[in-house]
């Protein structure tokens, strides 16, 4: 499983990378949004994590980008990774496209759950 993580915090990037060792997935990095559209331009990822406060694009509209592409690469798996506990938060995210929001700090249960519920639906949506 190849997984981008675009995050600013380079600690926050390490943790979540040895999390993802585990699993035997490897992890692509970006520091910043339009690092991380450039590399969604070039490569193709099972699943996206992105933080939303990050210097430049915020990552709300860094999803919107993603999901505005008209291509298989824009339909990638979503899951907000923050440490925003706003109380509308999680109802932006996905409004905005995301799929799943967890919350800093990461637990690897809750990064290996997240990830198994987006990557068990089946093309309609449905949990299989």
């Amino acid at each position: 499983m190849n997984v981008l993580f675009i995050e600013d915090d380079r600690m926050n990037r390490r943790v979540v990378r040895d999390m993802l060792d585990v699993a035997g997935a490897s992890m692509t990095e970006a520091e910043d949004a339009e690092r991380g559209l450039a590399l969604i331009d070039a490569q193709d990822f099972q699943v996206v994590l992105i933080d939303l406060r990050m210097p430049g694009m915020d990552g709300i509209t860094a999803i919107r980008h993603i999901r505005a592409r008209g291509d298989a690469r824009g339909q990638v798996p979503i899951i907000v990774v923050t440490a925003d506990t706003a109380v509308d938060l999680r109802a932006r995210c996905i409004d905005a496209g995301a799929d799943e929001v967890i919350f800093k700090p990461v637990a690897m249960d809750q990064l290996f759950d997240a990830m198994g519920r987006i990557l068990a639906r089946d093309a309609g949506g449905m949990i299989v």
